[in-house]
């Protein structure tokens, strides 16, 4: 029985990938060095696998910044901004489409999540007069690359349905009108693959979304091109993040190809249609292993259910596999020395999945995994009996929250009044929170984790930072000042660690986007805030400065979100928890004197359900809990909140549910594209339209953020528009911080003294 995974992470158990990286954009390292690091965790990679028991390896997983842009760039889709490079010319290229060129003014691609997921993919550009054709074969050198090293290689690629459902036209391009070039270009890789491996895995997660008319048309085309180029080789078409819907199945099913593979983690619902419809040469890759999440897989209700449809499809039919790419999951559960055991048998990481499909396989084929079986069942019975998972006083407050708790006293346009005090100019300038973490502070958190520093020293070290940050943006000229988070390592994992239920790894990182990693923690019990988080700092703060000074804090759909969360919960109720933690601070905050308090829920798009269906139920709970979090506070308080790199269009009605008296959205990459929803939707409270894009070392200039903001006040009154970045700061570097938010606070002067011109 073949055993396999969809893809393997790539940025190595301590972040090599990461450190190679941002070597390379210091100009520490060579080109041919960041190949051979590569090189080294490919192979790396490919021997865990092995070694773990899976029958094939995943090649083509690996990528140096993010496999989208591969894609685009292995179809020779170069934007014309950056045609004077060569397509064929790798990593090189692809980190100036991804990062910008700062040193020739040209703005980086557009960015977005990964479905609904925390990681963030370039959005390929297709435009008129581009040619597109096979431009890279990484895919055929990495195969062969594999044999050498005596692997069974499955290569994996990005399928063209969902790449182009995925690429936006440029100047008036329509991306489906370039689908039999992206054919061609796919069939003359497949060429290249056939019979080099026995599997090529074709990523459609597309088919798990309620599909356009264009990529249900393009399906058949597509798929009839794909099959028509191998003859060894079967492709293994992979779907995942959800159940096929029905006209994903139809699609599926009649696609020719030789396998599918499914999602029977977040999908299962979908298993007895699948099962019905089945053709009968095609083989079931059954995705039982969570390929999202840290939590042992119960091997013995795994094994049921995979006997169950070995006998209604026949054994030589099936596949084991995770439900998705180990791209979500941290490296290796043996690097966390330091978490608590308990917790720690209940956990799986990438390596230790690869050995459960290991012993899932040898299950089924009758070997003797005795012991494996012994330790899945005691870790399932720890967790079901440990009362670290459970607090009575939480599950009662929960259970005691009314309507009146969800609910603004009254509506934003008396608010806004109330709230006159602020006395802000028009297009109020502020940033979204975060200040550079500079290798200083790192360093500093360092010292004080191995102890070569007191708690006091470090907190005199924290206020004088702070301190600058706050005389940086006087200034600079902004209107509402931020304390700049000196002392949070991460927006989450700062929060959690002040928070009962949580538990936290030490190299638990997870691929956000190119070098940037996050270390989500972990939920594994009920959640409850012991004391304030925040209030000490920004009280310190607001005292340095006359200005107003916001008060910030992460959201609980984002708490939620960017955490590994416990499974054996509904995740509406987890939320719950979270907000009623939140709503605790935001009124210690407000009794503190912090009138106005910025609560981030940047993955508020990013949780929903990716079938229509299921989305009012999960919008309907995330909007209850934001307002529970924020509706404990008067009329003169001011809320706002941050969202960034989604597409808003579809639920701004949830969003203007939320009543938040200020949201501020990412929309500088896009050119303010995402808020042409708001001709058609009269969102009803203040935006702050992000005007430089803070993930590029680009520095925007003045005319350029002058334009963005024209742009905005064509669709926004000037009585609601705020300027600010499209994120928070924390990881650019301070000489390109400081001058991009002089353009801008230029930039918002310029157009006020404008308005102020017409009266």
């Amino acid at each position: 029985m073949e055993r396999h995974i969809p893809g393997f992470p790539r940025i190595g158990v301590r972040r090599e990938l990461k450190a190679a990286l941002e070597a390379r954009w210091r100009g520490e390292l060579s080109p041919e060095g960041l190949a051979a690091a590569g090189r080294e965790l490919r192979l790396r990679h490919w021997d865990i696998q092995r070694r773990a028991g899976l029958s094939l390896v995943a090649v083509g997983d690996f990528s140096f910044y993010d496999h989208v842009l591969d894609t685009a760039l292995m179809l020779g889709a170069v934007p014309r901004r950056f045609a004077d490079a060569d397509p064929g010319a790798g990593p090189e290229l692809a980190f100036r489409m991804a990062r910008g060129d700062a040193a020739r003014g040209v703005a980086a691609m557009e960015m977005t999540k990964w479905f609904d997921t925390n990681y963030h993919y370039i959005v390929p550009e297709l435009e008129p007069g581009q040619r597109l054709g096979l431009a890279s074969r990484a895919l055929a050198d990495d195969v062969r690359l594999a044999l050498e090293h005596g692997h069974r290689p499955k290569a994996v690629l990005l399928g063209p349905v969902t790449f182009l459902a995925l690429a936006k036209g440029v100047d008036g391009q329509d991306p489906w009108g370039r689908l039999d070039e992206v054919l061609d270009a796919y069939a003359a890789l497949l060429g290249e693959l056939d019979g080099l491996c026995p599997w090529i895995q074709v990523d459609e997660p597309v088919l798990c979304t309620d599909l356009s008319a264009q990529a249900r048309a393009a399906f058949p085309r597509a798929y009839a091109a794909l099959n028509g180029a191998v003859a060894d080789s079967g492709l293994l078409l992979a779907t995942y993040f959800g159940a096929l819907g029905a006209r994903g199945l139809e699609l599926a099913l009649a696609s020719g190809c030789r396998g599918l593979h499914v999602d029977l983690v977040r999908g299962a619902q979908g298993l007895p249609a699948l099962l019905d419809g089945l053709p009968g040469g095609m083989t079931l890759s059954a995705g039982v292993v969570d390929g999202r999440g840290i939590w042992r897989t119960d091997l013995r209700r795994a094994v049921g259910l995979l006997e169950d449809m070995a006998r209604r499809i026949g054994p030589d039919r099936l596949m084991v596999a995770s439900s998705c790419s180990l791209l979500h999951v941290p490296v290796d559960l043996e690097a966390e020395t330091a978490l608590d055991p308990e917790v720690r048998g209940w956990m799986a990481f990438a390596t230790q999945k690869c050995a459960e499909l290991g012993a899932l396989g040898d299950l089924l084929e009758g070997r003797d995994r005795a012991g494996d079986l012994a330790a899945s069942d005691q870790a399932v019975a720890s967790r079901r009996q440990s009362p670290l998972t459970r607090d009575p006083q939480v599950r009662r407050r929960c259970a005691e929250v009314d309507e009146a708790m969800l609910r603004r006293a009254r509506p934003y346009a008396e608010r806004s009044v109330a709230q006159g005090w602020l006395d802000l100019p028009a297009l109020p300038t502020t940033t979204i929170g975060s200040f550079p973490q500079t290798a200083e502070i790192r360093r500093q958190r360092r010292l004080l984790r191995e102890g070569a520093v007191t708690g006091a020293d470090y907190e005199a070290f924290l206020k004088e930072e702070i301190a600058r940050v706050v005389r940086i943006q006087e200034e600079l000229g902004l209107d509402v000042l931020v304390h700049g988070e000196a002392e949070r390592n991460d927006m989450v994992e700062y929060f959690g660690q002040q928070l009962a239920g949580f538990r936290f790894t030490g190299n638990g990182w997870v691929q956000s986007y190119g070098s940037r990693c996050v270390k989500p923690p972990v939920i594994c019990g009920d959640v409850s805030r012991p004391g304030p988080m925040t209030v000490s700092w920004i009280t310190y703060a607001q005292s340095l400065t006359e200005r107003p000074m916001k008060g910030m804090l992460t959201g609980p759909v984002t708490i939620l979100c960017w955490s590994f969360v416990r499974d054996d919960l509904p995740r509406a109720e987890v939320c719950r928890q979270l907000a009623l933690a939140v709503r605790d601070e935001v009124r210690d905050l407000e009794a503190a004197g912090v009138r106005i308090i910025q609560i981030d829920e940047a993955a508020f798009r990013e949780g929903m359900p990716l079938a229509e269906a299921e989305r009012g139920e999960y919008l309907r709970w995330a909007v209850e809990c934001f307002r529970l979090a924020t509706s404990g506070v008067d009329d003169a308080t001011q809320i706002h909140s941050h969202m960034c790199y989604s597409s808003f269009n579809d639920i701004l009605p949830a969003i203007a549910a939320m009543d938040a008296d200020v949201i501020s959205i990412e929309s500088s990459r896009s050119g303010m594209e995402l808020l042409q929803a708001f001709r058609e939707f009269d969102y009803p409270n203040a935006v702050g339209p992000g005007i430089y894009d803070i993930h590029s070392p680009r520095v925007p200039p003045r005319e350029e953020m002058v334009g963005l903001l024209r742009a905005a006040l064509a669709l926004i009154p000037a009585s609601r528009l705020w300027v600010n970045p499209d994120c928070g700061l924390k990881t650019r570097a301070w000489p390109e911080t400081v001058e991009s938010l002089r353009n801008m606070v230029a930039a918002a002067q310029e157009v006020r003294a404008e308005l102020e011109g017409r009266g």
